[in-house]
């Protein structure tokens, strides 16, 4: 054999061999704190999933380290996406995620989307929910989408995201639905900071689009009322049970919040198989049925392998979608 081919040969086994080396399991894992990521402030859906599934997992003895929650905002998620980019390969970060995961990237407000992550399991569904102040003169969202068809510019809408994201897609979904042709003209105001319902409460907007748990406090307390939800019947028991859902008012529109886990892009295999395992005993714990039921969620779990290809094929719903509303970044 020549020297040539020798040299190229141990170079190969290299490769191999480094690559093999970087997918090994170690003896022990996780053995150091994971670091837990909710892309948006304190409060929010984001925040309170990430922040349960931490607490179940802790409570249930399910993993054997801390597992701190920090909130990495901004962008709509596009920041914490912008930082999971630095960490690629590693095994000690999980950051949740819903659809502006993919909204992100198609309004072009990242250049990442969830192509560029490693998805580990979906969770739950939640429902958009539309608020009013407790002396709004709205009483119904026709009311609203009424006030909107008039005159655009004479009702604010705001949400805890950012414009092209969540909590304003939902929103257009239903103004589409009720026949609103343009869209762009409808006021929406972001509020990054979860200050959403004291903007509501103090008069700065005229309608809050957020999630059916985030505002409960608020609506028993009679400070703000719920005009209604996006879920496809009435949920929950309770005072969430009494929520009218859009349909019942006449605005054949349904929205799904899904939300699920993912670690960064080439999370080593050992890791996500860790995690994959762990959060498919997590969901059948008495805990995180209490936690369902508290939160007013709606079971929605998918293992790695059906939520990736979840994701596949609702990217192009969604795509479809923008390119009607206008705001598809190509």
């Amino acid at each position: 054999m020549s020297m040539k081919r020798f040299l190229f040969g141990l170079i190969v086994l290299s490769v191999i061999g480094g690559s093999a080396f970087a997918q090994k399991a170690p003896s022990a894992y996780p053995t150091k704190p994971m670091e837990f990521i909710a892309p948006s402030g304190a409060g929010g859906g984001w925040d309170t999933t990430i922040r349960m599934v931490a607490k179940t997992l802790q409570d249930e003895k399910l993993v054997p380290v801390p597992m701190p929650v920090t909130n990495r905002t901004g962008g709509g998620g596009g920041v914490n996406l912008a930082y999971m980019q630095t960490k690629r390969g590693a095994d000690d970060l999980i950051s949740v995620y819903s659809p502006p995961l993919l909204f992100i990237k198609l309004n072009g407000t990242s250049k990442y989307g969830y192509q560029d992550t490693t998805p580990i399991a979906r969770l739950i569904a939640d429902y958009g929910a539309f608020y009013v102040s407790k002396n709004s003169k709205f009483k119904t969202m026709k009311d609203v989408l009424e006030a909107i068809k008039a005159n655009p510019s004479s009702v604010k809408i705001g949400g805890g995201s950012a414009a092209g994201s969540m909590d304003h897609i939902v929103f257009l979904y239903v103004a589409k639905a009720y026949g609103i042709k343009d869209l762009r003209k409808i006021q929406y105001i972001a509020f990054q900071d979860s200050t959403g319902p004291t903007q509501l409460m103090g008069g700065f907007i005229d309608v809050l689009s957020s999630d059916i748990a985030s505002l409960r406090g608020l609506v028993e307390s009679g400070d703000v009322r719920i005009l209604g939800i996006t879920a496809p019947n009435r949920i929950g028991t309770g005072l969430v049970a009494t929520y009218p859902t859009m349909k019942e008012q006449g605005i054949d529109v349904e929205f799904a919040n899904w939300r699920g886990l993912f670690g960064p892009p080439d999370m080593p295999e050992y890791a996500v198989k860790y995690w994959r395992e762990t959060l498919a005993k997590m969901v059948k714990t008495e805990s995180w049925k209490k936690v369902m039921a508290e939160q007013s969620w709606t079971p929605a779990y998918m293992d790695a392998p059906e939520f990736k290809a979840f994701l596949d094929k609702i990217n192009e719903e969604y795509k479809e979608i923008f390119e009607e509303l206008g705001i598809l970044v190509k």
